[in-house]
């Protein structure tokens, strides 16, 4: 039968151990990479086990050839059968991870001279250490797709939660979430989020046009009515005045939204135009925005924003939520200053 034999000479014992001890310290890192990449290089899940194992076979100073029997082999595995570690074996030769070296009768086994002069009969793992490169390459590749891939996923839940909330049962809602049921690529993710997109854009153009005030028949109607919403409008700026902190408690309070701000809040101005950079940052449209400014007051839909930000990792769905206050069902209920109080007990402020 024939078969391949590797030698290696050096001047004495010591050079020998240097030369053949190459297997390098992070040999592991080197198998996690081909085992996340594992899909690239056509790998399944045994074959990786059994990679793992013949790792384990190596030790320090004695290089990177394995001399384990398949015997000790399978049963390091977990009790595989010979027959399916050989096709395992076949498989990492042909990928060129692992170079077989027979001996005449088939043993592994590794046999030195007095003048340094070594001879292994094993399965040898230089290949698999020469790919590394390849490998965490494959691997590190692999993690920036997953990572756009989690990333659009948050996008497009935060722009369905906001279809949901104003458009129950919307097609495109139900479509999108059909698709999502399974692993998609990032080009996919991407279409999905531009049709998200584009829909919330066409909802917003519907709430414009509802929004729209027909102008009466003649000119003393229009002083008529244009005195009422004055009147109007400062009765509910003071009630809302009344049901809102003041800026220095607000800003003292939510202290996360603070902490963005690219300079001081001092005025409630401030506190709004900040309010506004945030909402984007927290998947809330400019749309819903600007309509919850109109019917809860700028002031008070400022505050919503402060509050659920400090608010954190309690509030599941920051867009659900503030529509919920400011334009759905509960924005009657909304009181402000209650939530501020609570909030006043951990941040240790007086409201």
């Amino acid at each position: 039968m024939a078969f391949t034999q590797v030698s290696t000479s050096t001047a004495g014992a010591r050079q020998r151990d240097r030369h053949e001890n190459c297997t390098p310290p992070d040999i592991w890192a080197v198998f996690r990479a081909l085992r996340d990449a594992r899909c690239v290089f056509g790998l399944k899940p045994g074959h990786i086990q059994t990679l793992q194992a013949l790792i384990s076979f190596l030790r320090p100073g004695q290089g990177d050839t394995v001399f384990a029997s398949n015997f000790e082999i399978c049963r390091r595995v977990g009790g595989i059968d010979e027959r399916t570690l050989r096709r395992h074996i076949d498989r990492f030769i042909d990928l060129g991870m692992i170079e077989r070296h027979d001996s005449p009768n088939r043993k592994r086994y590794r046999v030195s001279s007095r003048d340094g002069r070594v001879v292994s009969f094993g399965l040898s793992l230089s290949p698999l250490l020469k790919r590394a490169g390849d490998f965490l390459d494959a691997a590190a590749e692999l993690e920036e797709t997953r990572r756009d891939q989690v990333f659009l996923r948050k996008q497009i839940l935060v722009g369905l939660a906001h279809i949901d909330t104003i458009e129950p049962g919307s097609a495109v809602s139900e479509n999108a979430r059909r698709m999502m049921r399974r692993k998609l690529a990032v080009d996919e993710y991407r279409c999905l989020l531009d049709q998200v997109t584009n829909h919330l854009g066409q909802m917003s153009t519907v709430v414009d046009v509802k929004i729209t005030t027909k102008l009466p028949a003649n000119d003393g109607q229009t002083v008529r009515h244009l005195s009422k919403s004055e009147k109007e409008k400062k009765e509910s700026e003071r009630v809302e005045s009344d049901l809102l902190p003041s800026v220095p408690t607000l800003t003292a309070i939510c202290r996360e939204a603070t902490a963005f701000a690219p300079a001081g809040l001092r005025t409630w101005d401030d506190i709004e135009r900040h309010a506004q950079n945030l909402a984007p940052m927290m998947g809330i449209q400019p749309g819903t925005f600007n309509e919850a400014s109109k019917r809860v007051g700028s002031r008070r839909t400022a505050t919503a924003i402060f509050i659920l930000l400090q608010l954190g990792t309690r509030v599941r769905n920051y867009a659900a939520y503030f529509h919920s206050i400011t334009l759905g069902k509960r924005a009657d209920s909304f009181r402000p200053s209650a939530i501020l109080a609570t909030l006043s007990v951990s941040t240790s402020v007086p409201v």
